[in-house]
């Protein structure tokens, strides 16, 4: 008697120029789903926390989407499994730890180089993607690292600056963010111009006092060899032998992002970082960093990296909050 009907389909979509994969599997016998899945589905959420992906399911058909390598192996380890049950095998949820601890080890030996020196500190990939990133970075002349929060698009981004700063290969470095206002009034903020704008640069001042010692850091913002503005004071500049990043450039508008990608000038960086799932802007208004992803010249010189949610470094909560909001988003959609 067959116990098993395995159906895989895979499916690519271009999203933000990269490719992600759905992978469906059908499992013939209905008996064993709540063994395999799970009490309150709590194997394949630690499969989806593991391997960075997202898995959904309808009754016996389960459906994996990410990135290709590890939704191809998440999917077999759950048939692997599954043929365990099929065949009278007990198992415990701790079965799906050890798997995922096999994959995550395999990939972190991936991640033991050095991506970047500087004066405070070494730093390390935590993720396949980080390593991409920063690898871009040293050989593109335009870099676009989008994705959710706490992957550490901004931190890399910035740390690359301070070492091609240090090695010489750069005289200045150009950080921007659009001052656009998440849920508060830039009037009502106490202080004049300057003390109203610095809170939407400060996540760029942290990352710059965590990889510069102290002084050096303030001689180079007192004599102008970093500068920290809001995108508004790029206009009209043209900007050579500088590494130049945009973070939060998912809150640009067409014009913003147009008039900051034409400042480039010769033997210049420029990195832009955003997050499409956290958008500030007007309700209407489509977003710049969306734009610009979906016209964007295919070309040698430019590089871009989807992060996903395996390569959040914050706390393990953020993974788990993020997920939610991606869950409830999709069945709203689902429903509309």
């Amino acid at each position: 008697m067959k116990v098993l009907l395995h159906k895989e389909m895979t499916m690519k979509k271009n999203i933000n120029q990269l490719k992600e994969v759905r992978k469906v599997i059908e499992l013939e016998n209905n008996s064993f789903l709540t063994d395999l899945y799970g009490e309150h589905d709590e194997n394949l959420s630690k499969l989806e926390n593991n391997f960075g992906i997202n898995i959904s399911y309808r009754g016996n058909t389960i459906e994996f989407r990410g990135e290709s390598e590890p939704c191809q192996t998440a999917s077999q380890l759950v048939l692997k499994i599954y043929k365990k049950l099929s065949k009278g095998e007990k198992i415990n949820s701790g079965l799906f730890d050890n798997f995922s601890k096999k994959y995550s080890a395999d990939n972190s030996e991936k991640l033991s180089t050095v991506l970047i020196k500087t004066k405070r500190k070494n730093i390390f990939a935590r993720s396949s993607n980080q390593s991409k990133f920063v690898g871009l970075i040293h050989t593109k002349d335009l870099v676009f690292g989008v994705g959710p929060a706490g992957t550490g698009k901004t931190y890399l981004a910035v740390a690359c600056a301070v070492e091609a700063l240090l090695n010489k290969d750069i005289n200045k470095i150009i950080l921007s963010r659009p001052a656009v206002e998440a849920g508060e009034r830039l009037g009502f903020l106490p202080g004049d111009l300057k003390e109203k704008i610095d809170p939407y640069l400060r996540p760029l001042y942290d990352a710059l006092n965590d990889l510069m010692p102290e002084k050096a850091l303030e001689k180079y913002l007192e004599d102008g060899t970093i500068e920290i503005a809001p995108l508004a004071f790029m206009r009209g500049r043209t900007l050579e032998n500088a590494f130049i990043i945009l973070d939060e450039a998912q809150n640009t508008s067409s014009m913003q992002m147009k008039m900051f990608l034409t400042r480039l000038g010769r033997n210049s960086r420029m990195v832009v970082v955003g997050d499409s799932t956290q958008i500030d802007l007007p309700r209407g208004e489509r977003s710049g960093l969306a734009e610009i992803l979906s016209i964007m010249p295919k070309t040698k010189e430019i590089g871009n990296v989807h992060f996903k949610n395996k390569d959040i470094t914050r706390h393990s909560l953020v993974t788990k909050i993020v997920r939610a909001y991606e869950k409830n988003g999709r069945e709203i959609k689902n429903k509309a």
